[in-house]
C-alpha cells in the first residue's frame, strides 16, 4: 500500500498538516501564557476590591485571596499611588518582570518559547491593565511551574488535536485520490492492457471518458496512438497480402513478357526507320520487366532485394529514362532536359537506379500533364568527395499539403487523384538498401524538386 499513489498521498498528507499545526502550535501556545497570565491579573484584581471593600480582612482571608488568585503578591495603583494590596513571602527573588500592556505578538511568542525552555520554577512580576479601567495598572508576582506546566498540557491537547485532524484529513484525501485519480488510472492501464493483447481489435482502443483535464488529455493522446497504430498493423496487414498477390501477377505477367521477348528479332529486321529507332527501347524495357518480376518471385515477398552493386555511366541510364518518358508524352506539351556530365560514373544498382528516377520523372510529368500547361522536366547530377548528387525539378503546380507530411509512406504519400502513392515510397527504400537517401528539397508554385544522394563510402550519409 506504502508504495501506491493513494498510500504516498495518505502519508504526504498526515506530515504535511502536521507541519501546518506544528506552525500554529507556537503561536498557540504564546496565546494560552497570555490568556494566562491575564486570567491571573483579573483573579488578583477581584481580590483587591474585595479588599478595598472591607479593610478589616484577617490574615486567613487574604492568604485564601491570594491562593484562590495564585500569585503571591497584589499591587494595584488606583492613581498615581502604588499600593501594595495583598501580599505573602515570595518563595524566591523574582526573576524576570514582564508587562503585557504593549507587548507585541514577536514579544509573546519569544517569551512562551523561553517559558517552555525553562526548566526549574522560578517566580516572575506580570503587569498589566485593570479590566473596565479599575485602575492604571495592576501588578502580580507569581510562580513559572503552573504557568509551564499548563503550557505543556495546553500544547499536548493542541498536538494530540493536530494528529487527529491529519489523519482524517488524509483518510479523506486517500479516499478522494482512490476515487477520482487511481481509479481511472487503473482504467487507463487496463485499456493499455486489453489493447496490447489484441492491438488489431478496432473494439479495444480506449474511449475517453474522464472528467479530470489532464486524465482526459491522457486518454485523448493513448486514443490517437492506439488508431494511429491499429491503422499502421492494418496497412502492413494489406502490404503482406499485396505483395503476395504482386508475386501471383508477376508470375503471369513474366510468362507474358518471355512471349513478347520472341517478337521483339523480329521488330528489329523491320525497315521503318522509327521502328529500328524504337526497338532497342522496346527491348530494354521488356528485359527490365521480366527482371523485376523474376526478382518479385524470388524473393516472394514486398521487400525489395538487395542492390548489386556495379560502376556505370549516369548519362546512358538517365537517357533512358527520359527516352521512355518522352515517347508518353507525346500528346503534350512537356520539354525534357538533362544536365549530367558526360563521362560522370557511379556506383549504383542499374535497374533499381532506373526505378527511382523513372518514378520520380513520371511523377513529375504526370503531375504537368495535369494542369494542360507546357512544362519543363530536368535531371540535373554532380558530385564531391563524399556523395553523388542527383536532381529531378520540375515546373510544375507543386505538391499539395496533405502529401508532404506523409510523401514516403506507402499508400499515404499520393500526390494526385488516382494515385496508390508507391512510387516515392518504393524509390526512397531503394535509395536506403544503397546507403543514400531521397529528400524534397522544395516544392511550391514554381516547382518541385528531389534531391537523390548516393554515398561513396561504405556508410550512409
Amino acid at each position: 500500500m506504502l508504495n501506491s499513489l493513494s498510500g504516498r498521498f495518505l502519508i504526504l498528507t498526515t506530515i504535511f498538516v502536521m507541519l501546518a499545526e506544528v506552525m500554529i502550535f507556537v503561536p498557540s501556545v504564546a496565546r494560552f501564557r497570555e490568556d494566562y497570565l491575564r486570567d491571573r491579573l483579573e483573579r488578583a484584581q477581584i481580590a483587591s476590591l474585595a479588599l478595598l471593600a472591607d479593610d478589616m480582612i484577617d490574615g486567613a482571608l487574604e492568604a485564601e485571596l491570594l491562593e484562590n488568585a495564585g500569585v503571591f503578591n497584589i499591587v494595584l495603583r488606583r492613581d498615581e499611588t502604588r499600593q501594595l494590596m495583598l501580599s505573602s513571602q515570595l518563595p524566591s527573588p523574582i526573576a524576570a518582570t514582564y508587562d503585557l500592556r504593549d507587548a507585541g505578538a514577536v514579544t509573546l511568542i519569544g517569551d512562551a518559547l523561553a517559558q517552555l525552555a525553562a526548566g526549574d520554577n522560578g517566580v516572575i512580576r506580570v503587569i498589566g491593565a485593570p479590566v473596565r479601567d479599575a485602575g492604571l495598572l495592576i501588578e502580580i508576582t507569581m510562580e513559572t511551574a503552573p504557568l509551564r506546566q499548563a503550557m505543556l498540557e495546553y500544547g499536548l491537547r493542541v498536538l494530540g488535536l493536530s494528529a487527529v485532524i491529519s489523519i482524517f484529513t488524509a483518510v479523506l484525501l486517500f479516499l478522494a485520490v482512490r476515487i477520482l485519480l487511481v481509479k481511472p488510472i487503473k482504467g487507463v492501464v487496463g485499456a493499455m492492457q486489453r489493447y496490447a493483447a489484441e492491438p488489431e481489435d478496432a473494439r479495444r482502443v480506449i474511449q475517453p471518458t474522464s472528467a479530470v483535464r489532464e486524465l482526459r488529455e491522457a486518454e485523448d493522446a493513448l486514443l490517437q496512438l492506439q488508431t494511429e497504430l491499429t491503422h499502421a498493423l492494418k496497412q502492413k496487414e494489406r502490404l503482406a497480402q499485396l505483395g503476395a498477390a504482386v508475386a501471383k501477377v508477376s508470375h503471369d505477367l513474366r510468362n507474358i513478357l518471355t512471349s513478347a521477348q520472341l517478337f521483339t528479332d523480329r521488330i528489329e529486321m523491320s525497315e521503318d526507320p522509327t521502328v529500328r529507332r524504337m526497338a532497342p527501347k522496346l527491348v530494354n524495357s521488356i528485359r527490365r520487366a521480366v527482371s523485376l518480376c523474376e526478382s518479385t518471385l524470388a524473393f516472394g515477398r514486398a521487400e525489395e532485394p538487395a542492390p548489386t552493386l556495379t560502376v556505370l555511366r549516369l548519362a546512358d541510364l538517365v537517357g533512358d529514362v527520359i527516352d521512355s518518358e518522352r515517347l508518353a508524352s507525346v500528346a503534350s506539351d512537356i520539354s525534357f532536359s538533362e544536365d549530367i556530365p558526360a563521362q560522370m560514373t557511379v556506383r549504383a544498382d542499374p535497374e533499381q537506379l532506373y526505378r527511382v528516377l523513372s518514378n520520380l520523372v513520371r511523377n513529375a510529368r504526370q503531375a504537368l500533364e495535369a494542369t494542360n500547361r507546357p512544362g519543363e522536366i530536368n535531371v540535373a547530377a554532380h558530385e564531391d568527395e563524399q556523395a553523388w548528387w542527383i536532381k529531378v525539378c520540375d515546373t510544375g503546380p507543386g505538391l499539395p499539403e496533405r502529401a508532404r507530411d506523409k510523401l514516403f509512406q506507402p499508400f499515404q504519400g499520393g500526390a494526385r487523384k488516382g494515385g496508390s502513392g508507391l512510387g516515392l515510397a518504393i524509390a526512397a527504400e531503394l535509395l536506403r538498401g544503397h546507403g543514400g537517401k531521397l529528400e524534397l528539397a522544395q516544392t511550391g508554385p514554381d516547382g518541385t524538386v528531389f534531391t537523390i544522394c548516393l554515398p561513396k563510402s561504405d556508410g550512409t550519409i
